[in-house]
């Protein structure tokens, strides 16, 4: 079976409108990120690489390593969970991407499913 199928990660996002500048077409957003390992082995999380695309179709891509300065390792049956943020010119994106992660000396991608990145009342 793939190590990528044991990995379950979940997005919750919030607009954050006191750091914004909607007459600037500045949005930010807070993203909650809750990274489970369901595997019988501890992962490591390496590297993220991070697509995220306005309204526009305008695309960033980011990569680095770890996540918010930490390369956490998640035992098994366990959760990693932190906040990050992300600055995009239209009230409503997305975000997707894959974590790099290792499991007994091996490495996998652990691709993280696409979330929406909407100002409220934006989308219904």
């Amino acid at each position: 079976m793939d190590a990528s199928s044991h990995i379950e990660i979940r997005a919750r996002v919030n607009y954050l409108p006191d750091q914004s500048d909607e007459t600037d077409g500045r949005y930010v957003f807070a993203y909650t990120i809750t990274v489970t390992n369901h595997s019988p082995t501890a992962v490591k999380l390496l590297s993220r690489h991070w697509i995220i695309t306005d309204a526009h179709h305008h695309v960033q891509e980011v990569r680095g390593q770890g996540v918010v300065g930490e390369q956490p390792l998640i035992l098994p049956r366990q959760s990693f969970e932190y906040t990050s943020g992300t600055v995009i010119s239209t009230q409503v994106g997305t975000m997707e991407g894959s974590y790099r992660m290792e499991a007994d000396g091996i490495e996998f991608d652990a691709p993280i499913p696409q979330f929406v990145l909407s100002v409220p009342r934006v989308l219904h």
